[in-house]
């Protein structure tokens, strides 16, 4: 009897009352309802259950209550929606109008704008969802563009790939490897030799000497690439260095195929002491021109804390000849040490060797570190400076003097 109760007040509370109250029938609702209890008492009185007397008039209290609940709810939903709607059409009229809002607004943004408590808080909330919009707008822009930048980058190397896969390109790329071999091997037999100190690994740290191997490895590259290559000789390097090593880790199978010349004995062991000159930047003596028959020395050392005098040092122990870059006679140096990496001087050297042109061998040096080239020695420049420096202040000194005398006389004067 319960369950049926209950079941019966579901259907009549989701079908029956939200229908009597769109159309009015409040009054002929209760008797609809008492004739579906008694027929439900009938047949179970039918049935052979015990029977119970029903209480009509609780009954009715009960539906009057379940429909006034209803009713109130549908109110407040039809009220709620019509409260939405004109703060729509009040959002529309801004929009039209030029003031801050956003394209779309939710109906949570939409409530917390109409709970905001003036205008002037509306409005701020209103600037608010604009520029979230914006941003957010603009994000998805910028990552709509690099989305097409990276797809038309793959799409550029694919078809870079397909070029490289063509047979005739493939054919040159050999064939241009093989020249360049051959000029490096016709450089071991006939070429100036280039000597890299591999001495310094006690003077660096572990990263420095990683920084000094991939600089060397461009040396190489650079050199294999020039019109008459040096005979590279790697000095001092022990096979269980850590130059040693890095140089593995780079080349790998190569390693052993390279083309230089490998060997733990120094420089001194090698060539005659007065063929060999050390370049360093410390040294007092400036390089003029590019000696061809001279064996040049190049410190294979990367000191980010520029540990001045440890080259010239080595090479003064080893009474060898030593020579700096004429760095001050052609540029106008700004600022900065004069100390230059490894491939920036392999790129000067073979461009001295080639050409013998200062000017486009120290094109090479970064241009951050000096204003320009200079056509007069930079020593003859700052003499001049000098001397109008010292001019303008023996003038000024003459003109305070003759102040200090002028106003010295007038207070004489008064006294």
């Amino acid at each position: 009897m319960q369950s049926a109760n209950v079941l019966l007040k579901k259907i009549i509370r989701n079908s029956v009352l939200p229908f009597a109250a769109q159309h009015g029938m409040k009054k002929d609702l209760f008797p609809l309802s008492r004739t579906l209890s008694l027929s439900l008492c009938l047949k179970q009185e039918n049935s052979g259950s015990p029977s119970g007397k029903l209480d009509l008039d609780a009954w009715k209290k009960v539906m009057k209550s379940g429909l006034q609940e209803e009713v109130s709810e549908t109110v407040s939903e039809q009220k709620e929606l019509s409260t939405l709607a004109a703060a729509r059409e009040i959002l529309e009229m801004w929009r039209l109008a030029g003031r801050s809002v956003p394209e779309n607004i939710t109906e949570e943004q939409l409530k917390t704008f109409m709970e905001c408590p003036s205008k002037s808080a509306k409005k701020k909330y209103l600037k608010y969802l604009h520029l979230k919009e914006f941003y957010k707008k603009n994000d998805k822009r910028k990552m709509d563009e690099k989305r097409e930048r990276r797809l038309e980058a793959q799409k550029q190397a694919s078809e870079t790939d397909e070029t490289k896969k063509n047979s005739f390109v493939r054919l040159w790329a050999n064939a241009m490897d093989k020249a360049y071999g051959w000029r490096v091997a016709q450089s071991m037999i006939f070429g100036q030799p280039l000597v890299f100190d591999m001495s310094y690994e006690k003077d660096m740290s572990a990263r420095e000497v990683t920084n000094a191997v991939r600089q060397i490895v461009l040396c190489e590259s650079f050199n294999r690439r020039s019109v008459d290559p040096f005979h590279i000789h790697f000095c001092n390097l022990k096979d269980d260095s850590l130059y040693c090593r890095e140089f593995s880790k780079h080349y790998k199978e190569a390693w052993g195929k390279l083309l230089v010349t490998v060997t733990e004995q120094c420089y001194t062991d090698i060539f005659p002491k007065d063929k060999l000159i050390y370049l360093t930047a410390d040294s007092p003596k400036v390089m003029k021109t590019f000696d061809h028959d001279k064996i040049y020395i190049v410190g294979s050392m990367v000191d980010k804390s520029i540990k001045t005098g440890v080259s010239l040092a080595r090479a003064k122990r080893l009474g060898l000849e030593t020579a700096a870059l004429p760095l001050e006679k052609y540029l106008l140096w700004n600022s900065g040490a004069k100390n230059l990496t490894l491939d920036q001087m392999m790129h000067i050297l073979l461009t001295l060797k080639d050409t013998g042109d200062w000017k486009k061998a120290l094109e090479f040096v970064p241009k951050r570190k000096y204003c320009g080239f200079v056509s007069k020695p930079v020593h003859e420049l700052k003499k001049t400076l000098n001397l109008i420096n010292t001019l303008k202040l023996g003038r000024r000194q003459e003109e305070a003097r003759r102040q200090f005398a002028k106003n010295y006389s007038k207070k004489l004067m008064q006294k």
